[in-house]
């Protein structure tokens, strides 16, 4: 008898080839697996990379900085640009309150926690995308300042070509997977450098490490702030497409340095690059090295251990009990411990009742014996 199992594949060669089935049909619309390649030559471990020195108005390093990658929620630096403009010009201020609408409630990704029909400030919009990297916000942000998400992306579009950011295209206000978006490291540096130029007051929602919106606390993803001295911005993003991006800046002493990071393959790695360049770059600015390729040559990666966790574990401290909802749990449980409390006392009183109730219809009893035994003998 001829067994039936020579002619079925094994199963890890069906698991293979439905893969392979996917990555095929991803690859033709246009949709990528990981992180964009990491240049094998190159100082750091990511894809792409530009330090610039705002002083000196000098680039102080660049690895593949015209390399084509999605922003993900870098976007949200642009999204903010065209809002503060907008309260610059007198349009709009900070304690303006919008209606948020189905669509901005609908929107997915990280979100800032709105809910459709509520009323919000712009201001805590805008600390919602930098915060909390809220798409939600971003979408209400963007029906507030150009009527509609479409009439805004069309802003954010020309804001780009007046900047002089020759590689980059937007499709939405908030970075999510997008057919045909996409931008470089150099041209979210010139975007940064634009946008601290003309905001530098801005940094204050970048800075923000914790935001509890309503009961719904969020954390600032950027691994600089409250560990690298002088960090105070600016913002994170990641698709799977684009990898581990960030902008971020550095104040020490007079001295303040802009440098972005895009296609990290993960956010740990993501942030020892932030921290190497950094140092390389403020090592060059004191005259310690003389290049920040040199500097970077000195400063290995084990040296570096930021904890990506920090600023999660300052919310919990901050709002334990919201982020948890354990305030409410507290309440619930603090009434059961109240109601059981309550029916044990209960118990034992009713029981204590019906103790001394027997008790007493016993002594009745045997007072009613004796004196049955006394009416006997009196009549005998």
């Amino acid at each position: 008898m001829t067994s039936t199992r020579r002619f079925c594949p094994p199963l890890r060669s069906l698991i293979a080839l439905a893969i392979l089935l996917c990555a095929a049909l991803l690859a033709q619309a246009g949709q990528a697996f990981s992180a964009p390649a990491v240049p094998a030559e190159g100082s750091l471990g990511v894809c792409s990379a530009i330090l610039y020195d705002l002083d000196r108005d000098a680039v102080l390093f660049e690895q593949n900085a015209d390399q084509p990658i999605p922003p993900a929620s870098l976007t949200k630096v642009m999204s903010m640009f065209l809002a503060m403009d907008q309260i610059n010009s007198g349009l709009a201020s900070l304690d303006n309150t919008t209606v948020v609408s189905r669509l901005a409630a609908r929107t997915g990704g990280s979100r800032m926690g709105l809910n459709e029909n509520e009323q919000v400030t712009l201001e805590q919009l805008l600390t919602g995308m930098a915060v909390s990297s809220g798409n939600d916000a971003s979408t209400a942000m963007a029906e507030y300042v150009g009527g509609s998400v479409p009439a805004f992306i069309n802003m954010m579009n020309s804001k780009a070509r007046t900047l002089g950011m020759r590689d980059s295209y937007f499709v939405n206000p908030h970075g999510l997977p997008a057919k045909g978006q996409y931008t470089t490291a150099r041209d979210m540096l010139t975007l940064a450098r634009a946008y601290l130029h003309a905001y530098p007051d801005a940094l204050r929602f970048h800075n923000t490490h914790v935001l509890n919106y309503r009961g719904r606390v969020n954390w600032n993803k950027n691994p600089l702030l409250g560990q690298y001295p002088g960090a105070d911005g600016l913002k994170t993003g990641w698709i799977n497409a684009s990898g581990y991006n960030l902008i971020f800046t550095a104040l020490k002493g007079d001295k303040r340095l802009l440098a972005v990071i895009m296609g990290a393959p993960d956010s740990q790695l993501r942030s020892i690059e932030a921290f190497r360049l950094l140092d390389a770059g403020f090592e060059v600015c004191s005259n310690e090295a003389p290049t920040v390729v040199a500097a970077l040559d000195t400063l290995p990666r084990e040296k570096y251990h930021p904890d990506i966790r920090k600023n999660a574990r300052e919310a919990y401290h901050q709002f334990a009990a919201a982020d948890r909802g354990e305030g409410t749990q507290t309440v619930h449980r603090a009434k059961a411990t109240n109601r059981d409390k309550q029916a044990k006392a209960a118990a034992t009183t009713k029981s204590k009742k019906k103790h001394v109730e027997k008790a007493a219809r016993q002594r009745q009893n045997n007072n009613d014996g004796q004196a049955a035994r006394r009416v006997a003998n009196n009549a005998s």
